[in-house]
């Protein structure tokens, strides 16, 4: 393995030389700190500045996840000490070179899981298309989303995505010594990865620091973006008793972390799944993130207007027929933003309506529409929506509808039968990922991969993911006020315009039932 060490505003880190897909070499750095170890004191805080180091930094090596439960191996993994990103890049920079666009991957995990590792989200794709790719770890959990009322402890929440804005800082500061241009940043991610690009896009600490932004199957205006975090609730739960936030902060940061990352997974099985961590309004204080609610945000038009993508596959809820997401009855399926107390008439009316509507025959096939339409489509299209109007930028929206034959997802929930492209299928197409070998992909898959990755790339070089003269014969048109223009990613790349337009409307209609959602869609 042929070393390569570069010097950092921090030190000097220690990397190696790697192979894409295509055969060629690209260089990876692996496990670079960009924040101190959020321990002690610091656990809950908004993250510190990694302090620069002596001598050389094995870069060679994965970093830690941070701290969670693997829902996978069933097992706790990672560690506190986990605010470290990856680098991935084809040359560093001499005398003639050019510096190229940088890509950040925001992971996701429904904001409770996680890891930037490359067996997972490996570069060799991307890397081919001459970007420099950055992949970042941020706290996840209570660790990074506990909020306390008492702003004096300094946890007044969202120490995950002040993570992320860190990283960024740190890719400014950076990402120069790797070729990459720090005036030409996407950032994108998939899942709770989107939902965190959406947050960026509008925290108004993140100005400057990217250019451009992807969201993939996650959007600030899905249910399961928003906490619902009652700490004395999970005290009682614990068995411990706190008579104020002070004494619940001293019991949870004497927990050793293994132990509060299993009480917290006991806890969470215990409640409708992805309705307790999340990102929270914040109170104004001097580490703020966010302190108006996202919907007023974006209708106000506050917020880093840049040019963006927005998009979801076919059928997302398939993921919910894996027992581990619990979600009851059918008035769990009213958004916690429509604020309306339990036992009001109003929620036996939007459970009968949305019993009526998705039990049409039309849906026999698919018994996961509802959950795709409540928990991601609705919420994505309704933000795509709202930014083509309140943003001078493009927004570009998109549908995955090419069912691979590997269907990775579906297997491991044991739903191949179900129709439609399930959750987490997209990443597939963008990373290397040890579930599977590129050799077992078939021509189509290929091809889609390939349209993929230009389509990406192309928006990271150009501001745009189908420039002139493009490779894909398709001008993939942005949406133009009621005209919601929508990219087809299926067997063939196809244009339309309003093709979710019936059910759109439905829930248009269930969440003018709130004055709270009335700008929702």
């Amino acid at each position: 393995m042929e070393c390569q060490i570069v010097s950092i505003s921090e030190g000097k880190v220690k990397g190696f030389l790697a192979t894409d897909i295509k055969g060629e070499k690209y260089l990876s750095f692996l496990g670079i700190p960009y924040g101190k170890a959020p321990v002690g004191d610091l656990r809950f805080k908004a993250p510190q500045p990694v302090e620069p180091w002596d001598g050389v930094r094995d870069a060679t090596k994965v970093g830690d996840s941070c701290s969670q439960y693997d829902l996978l191996t069933q097992a706790i993994t990672g560690s506190e000490d986990c605010l470290q990103l990856n680098v991935f890049t084809k040359t560093l920079p001499h005398r003639n070179s050019t510096l190229k666009p940088v890509m950040v991957w925001i992971h996701g995990g429904g904001f409770i899981g996680g890891t930037n590792d490359p067996k997972t989200f490996g570069p060799e794709y991307i890397i081919t298309k001459d970007v420099v790719l950055v992949s970042i770890h941020y706290r996840v959990g209570f660790l990074g989303f506990l909020t306390l009322e008492d702003t004096s402890l300094e946890v007044p929440g969202n120490a995950a995505l002040k993570d992320q804005v860190l990283a960024l800082k740190w890719v400014q500061k950076n990402i120069i010594h790797f070729n990459g241009d720090p005036n030409n940043v996407t950032i994108f991610g998939q899942s709770a990865g989107g939902g965190s690009v959406h947050y960026l896009v509008l925290s108004p600490t993140t100005k400057g620091l990217f250019h451009k932004a992807i969201l993939q199957s996650g959007a600030a205006l899905n249910p399961w973006t928003t906490s619902n975090l009652d700490i004395y609730d999970f005290m009682n739960f614990i068995g411990r008793e706190a008579k104020n936030d002070k004494e619940a902060l001293k019991i949870l940061r004497d927990l050793p972390v293994k132990k509060l990352v299993n009480l917290q997974d006991e806890y969470l099985k215990t409640k409708p799944m992805l309705e307790i961590i999340g990102a929270v309004v914040e109170k104004p204080n001097p580490t703020a993130f966010l302190t108006k609610s996202p919907i007023e945000i974006m209708t106000s038009g506050e917020y880093n207007k840049i040019p963006m993508i927005i998009g979801y596959t076919s059928n997302e809820g398939v993921m919910f027929a894996c027992s581990l997401f619990k979600t009851g009855s059918i008035a769990n399926f009213i958004h916690p933003e429509m604020k309306i107390e339990k036992g009001s008439s109003i929620i036996k009316v939007i459970s009968e309506k949305l019993q009526e509507y998705y039990s049409q025959e039309k849906y026999a096939d698919n018994p996961y529409m509802l959950h795709t339409d409540y928990y991601f489509i609705a919420g994505i299209i309704g933000s795509a929506k709202i930014h083509a109007k309140t943003s001078n930028q493009p927004v570009y929206l998109y549908r995955l509808t090419m069912e691979s034959e590997k269907k990775t997802m579906k297997k491991m929930i044991n739903v191949e039968n179900l129709p439609g492209v399930c959750h987490g299928e997209d990443t597939t197409y963008l990373f290397k990922t040890a579930l599977i070998s590129e050799t077992e992909f078939d021509e189509l898959e290929k091809q889609c991969i390939q349209q993929f990755l230009e389509l990406w790339t192309n928006f990271a070089k150009y501001n745009n993911p189908t420039p002139a003269g493009n490779n894909l014969n398709i001008d993939w048109k942005p949406i133009e006020e009621e005209q919601v223009n929508i990219l087809d990613i299926g067997r063939e790349l196809i244009m339309e315009t309003n093709p979710e337009a019936e059910r759109m409307n439905f829930w248009k209609d269930i969440y003018h039932l709130s004055p709270e959602t009335a700008k929702y869609l």
